[in-house]
């Protein structure tokens, strides 16, 4: 059987995630825990910090049975005095699957091309798909019939936003983005996911008229990792596109809000939101670890 890499939420079908999510609920419900990568190794590569990607990845290993390799990019050549093809063949012979959170897409691309055994996109610029599906499986706890709710995201087009146009393609979501008129989507990963949803993904200038008979408010950092000397710029350029108290009222009254964290707290969104009663954001960084079990159940064989 051919090696399966999960580089972006187009690499799965709407069946395959409906089961990760189903498998992610059953891995957190059980209590005597099974083993079924004993003696598996995952090896993660992170040129990005992390906290909740590293942890969940880690845990989750050693969950099933297996372990995992925490891997700095400044310890590696990657890229440096070796090719990335060259860092994924080797690894390869050491590893059963390899999971990189990097900065270019392409790197984790020309990895998963040169490896002979699974890759996973722990994030990148251009996409985190990891994110997004243990966000649909927080939704999914919260109302089994999450493919037919509103989802309404708010903020700034990044990697975060990419996932969600992704999975709102495979799925057929109903996706209401409010971003600045000059930090609208747009490009291949947009026209690609209205190939498969042709009306359910609609674009927004004003939070109100996005947040409107929502059932999920979901916002991301305006100023992403990298963009540091940007950050006085963006903070001008997305006032009025905070997630508050206000904008969360003119959603559903029973509508869940959600982050993917790290949070800028009273920036893109409110304390008294994030830690409100509506709020989910620590639901979901908890269910990143089930996913990521999930997720590693899949790919690795």
């Amino acid at each position: 059987m051919a090696k399966r890499d999960l580089i972006s939420i187009f690499d799965l079908k709407k069946a395959e995630i409906e089961n990760l999510i189903k498998d992610a609920n059953i891995l957190k419900k059980e209590k005597k825990r099974s083993r079924p990568l004993r003696g598996k190794t995952l090896a993660m590569i992170f040129e990005k910090a992390s906290t909740r990607t590293r942890v969940s990845f880690e845990v989750g290993m050693y969950q099933l049975g297996g372990t995992a390799l925490y891997l700095n990019a400044n310890d590696l050549q990657l890229g440096k005095g070796e090719t990335i093809e060259d860092t994924a063949k080797t690894l390869s012979r050491y590893a059963d699957c390899i999971m990189l959170r990097t900065f270019a897409h392409d790197n984790v691309v020309k990895l998963a091309s040169a490896a002979s055994v699974p890759v996973i996109n722990g994030l990148s610029d251009l996409s985190h798909p990891c994110q997004i599906l243990s966000d649909l499986f927080t939704v999914y706890e919260k109302n089994k019939n999450y493919k037919k709710l509103t989802y309404a995201y708010i903020g700034d087009s990044n990697n975060v936003l990419n996932s969600w146009i992704e999975a709102a393609g495979v799925l057929g979501l109903h996706l209401k983005i409010a971003t600045p008129r000059s930090f609208a989507p747009s490009g291949a990963i947009l026209e690609t996911a209205r190939e498969f949803n042709q009306t359910g993904i609609k674009l927004y200038n004003d939070p109100d008229e996005a947040v409107k008979d929502a059932d999920v408010i979901y916002t991301d950092v305006w100023v992403s990792m990298g963009q540091e000397n940007k950050r006085e710029e963006k903070i001008k350029d997305f006032a009025g596109f905070q997630v508050n108290s206000v904008l969360v009222n003119k959603a559903k009254h029973n509508a869940i809000v959600m982050h993917c964290l790290p949070a800028h707290r009273d920036e893109e969104i409110t304390s008294e939101v994030l830690d409100g009663r509506q709020s989910v954001v620590f639901d979901q960084a908890e269910n990143r670890l089930h996913m990521q079990k999930a997720i590693l159940k899949l790919l690795i064989k």
